[in-house]
């Protein structure tokens, strides 16, 4: 096993070993930032067959766009398990199916808008996963991601890089990354960054380029 799947499997069981308590875990972030946050990544998705990476438990099924086509994927069986649960108490139509960003199994240029919550703190190699965001995304497509950035308050940002290690073995979330400067070495163009929370997250949106741009 190489060194990267490696990585990837250590990741898969922090996140499996999550999942039960994913949550609660996350209960008080949602109520006062996160499910706004959400609300606005999904306003933005645009047309109809949509990509979303990183599914987890299924926090963002309330946001889905009614009219789309939606497919959703995680590499954690037990996130997955939860999401399923979810979307069959739910009533929501989606399309899940476990599998890792860094190896989508998906032809080139299939997904109008591809998204993305709080996953690419989580990727072994957050770079090659967004390339295989761009390669399945159609000319012209779009894609969407909230991420963590805690580079902008630098007393915070102090902090997490000191406990950066321990939340990296807990929980597998890597918070010293900086997802703004990841997404243009995947090919994709930057459009806009939004700061949310005084810039503690950034939504991203990128477009890939067509063939004469």
């Amino acid at each position: 096993m190489s060194t990267e799947d490696k990585a990837t499997e250590t990741a898969k069981r922090r996140w499996n070993r999550t999942a039960g308590f994913y949550d609660y875990m996350m209960a008080f972030m949602e109520r006062v930032r996160l499910r706004k946050y959400r609300r606005l990544l999904w306003s933005r998705v645009e047309s109809s067959r949509v990509l979303e990476i990183g599914v987890g438990t299924g926090q963002n099924f309330p946001y889905y766009p009614a009219d789309a086509e939606i497919t959703a994927v995680d590499f954690s069986e037990k996130m997955l398990e939860r999401a399923k649960n979810r979307a069959s108490r739910q009533e929501v139509e989606v399309d899940l199916r476990q599998m890792d960003v860094q190896n989508l199994e998906f032809e080139d240029n299939t997904f109008d808008t591809v998204a993305a919550t709080l996953v690419f703190c989580s990727v072994p190699d957050p770079v090659r996963g967004i390339r295989e965001v761009e390669r399945v995304c159609k000319p012209g497509g779009k894609v969407i991601l909230l991420e963590n950035d805690f580079s902008s308050i630098p007393i915070l940002g102090w902090f997490v890089k000191l406990a950066n290690p321990l939340a990296v073995r807990m929980i597998g979330a890597d918070f010293n990354r900086h997802p703004v400067d990841n997404v243009p070495k995947s090919g994709l163009a930057v459009e806009r960054v939004t700061n949310l929370g005084r810039g503690l997250w950034k939504l991203i949106e990128a477009r890939k380029k067509t063939p004469s741009s």
